[in-house]
């Protein structure tokens, strides 16, 4: 009985440190699923390239494109075909002939190896056959080694391709940054507004029953009020919106919560030459480079037709072995006189003649072929051209940014000197705290302005980083 109860006393202390130590884990993990992630514009990027799945299809593609590449050579491989067969005939076939008999045995008198004769003899053969057969093949041409080279330019494509969606995901990920950062001050703004409207209904109910305003300032002011919730709550829906759809950008839940690090509002303009952007796009922009790389690709498609019209040469072997006797009844290894062996080597040069014929089918592929580079050349003149009106309507666009931005810096500095003097003044008891109220209020309103020319600006640097095909932050990094 001692035992039993010391036994069980010395329970209660494991059994309570694994308590407290489950207590404490369930805690952190559940302060782990409250607490934000903090995220910097360059984070974001990292978990998006990642983890985004779009992404991760191009790059799924990209490895395909290489293994065929690296495997190009494998078209040389011969076919290689090894069979085996079994066959009976529909018929019995009677074999006939004549056999040669020694008659020395019959007639002594006759020297040995001296007089023989024939006699006919007649056996049915199998009816039932086997046979093993191997044969080898290689076809050689000249369209094989452009279809060698047409692989890798196909895989140095796919490199391209996925070098424009890492850019694009990038640029779509830090613009994304930015319009969250910009909600999120308007909404602050707005909940300011909010509040205000709050204070002016409560002032003016306080008005109202000490019989200084009439019940209608009373309703002006309650209505205000509530016209503003549903604006909030749109603007907060909003909100919700565009935070799953940037983790679905980087590739997690819709629901996690994200706490983004807001950027310098300091932002320095970075002089823009417009002819040395336009010559950078028409040369770097992914979209750009990825139609040349097509055209080559249709090139060298082009190329193996041509060369599929020249002669061929096909290696050939093969090799035969046939079991003579009955496979049903006899030994099949007891000599090697019961197999037929038979097989042959051949070179053999073609050439398809109905392929030259001008109005062929193959003629007629190759005609298409030239149809469509040409309209793919054509398609990258016209994109070329509208590069650089893209370009050049970013610059200007970038230019009145920089304009409007300089502008509403005067307009921040003027609100914030309205507010110090208005703080002043109600401190000095010559303004009341509704219009140091109001004058705050502006002053929040013009910085989220503000705010806004400068994350326009820094998305329109990000999208002339796309176009003139350099690494982001090669200008929107000056700016900040």
């Amino acid at each position: 009985m001692n035992l039993k109860k010391r036994y069980a006393g010395g329970l209660k202390y494991p059994l309570c440190l694994a308590i407290i130590l489950s207590l404490c884990a369930s805690l952190q993990a559940q302060e782990s699923e409250t607490s934000p992630l903090k995220l910097s514009p360059d984070d974001a990027v990292n978990l998006a390239l990642k983890n985004n799945l779009s992404l991760e299809s191009s790059r799924t593609s990209l490895s395909t494109k290489k293994r065929a590449s690296a495997l190009s050579w494998n078209q040389f491989i011969p076919n290689i075909t090894v069979a085996g067969i079994l066959s009976m005939d529909n018929e019995v076939n009677t074999v006939t002939g004549m056999v040669p008999v020694d008659l020395s045995s019959v007639m002594s008198t006759i020297p040995p190896d001296t007089l023989y004769a024939v006699r006919p003899y007649s056996v049915d053969a199998p009816q039932w056959h086997i046979a093993a057969n191997i044969q080898m093949s290689l076809t050689i041409s000249a369209a094989m080694f452009e279809n060698i080279k047409r692989l890798r330019i196909d895989y140095e494509g796919g490199l391209l391709s996925y070098e424009k969606a890492k850019s694009q995901l990038e640029r779509d990920v830090r613009k994304a940054y930015h319009s969250i950062l910009l909600l999120q001050e308007n909404i602050a703004l707005m909940r300011g507004s909010y509040a205000n409207a709050e204070r002016q209904v409560q002032m003016a109910l306080a008005n109202y029953n000490a019989g200084l305003a009439p019940e209608l300032t009373l309703l002006q002011a309650r209505v205000a009020r509530e016209n503003m919730r549903p604006v909030i709550d749109q603007v907060e829906n909003g909100m919700k919106l565009a935070m799953a759809q940037f983790a679905m950008f980087l590739g997690m839940d819709y629901n996690v919560n994200f706490e983004l690090i807001p950027i310098s509002e300091n932002t320095n303009f970075v002089p823009l030459d417009v002819t040395d952007m336009i010559t950078k796009a028409s040369k770097e922009k992914p979209d750009i480079q990825e139609l040349r790389h097509t055209i080559l690709m249709m090139q060298s498609a082009r190329r193996a037709q041509v060369y599929a019209l020249t002669p061929s040469l096909t290696l050939g072997w093969s090799s035969t072995s046939a079991f003579i006797k009955d496979p049903w009844k006899d030994a099949w290894f007891d000599s090697s006189d019961d197999w037929k062996k038979s097989g042959s080597f051949s070179l053999t040069f073609a050439l398809r003649l109905n392929s030259l014929i001008p109005y062929s089918t193959d003629f007629q592929g190759i005609k298409n072929l030239d149809d469509q580079i040409k309209t793919a050349t054509i398609g990258l003149a016209q994109m070329i051209n509208g590069t650089e009106i893209e370009i050049y309507n970013t610059v200007l666009s970038l230019e009145k940014t920089r304009i409007n931005t300089q502008a509403l810096s005067e307009t921040v500095s003027l609100a914030e000197q309205s507010y110090r003097m208005t703080e002043t003044a109600y401190r000095a008891g010559l303004q009341d705290y509704f219009q140091v109220q109001n004058a705050e209020q502006s002053m929040r309103q013009a910085r989220v302005q503000l705010l806004e020319q400068q994350f326009n600006y820094l998305n329109g640097l990000i999208d002339l980083e796309y176009s003139i095909g350099v690494p982001f932050g090669t200008l929107s990094g000056r700016s900040k």
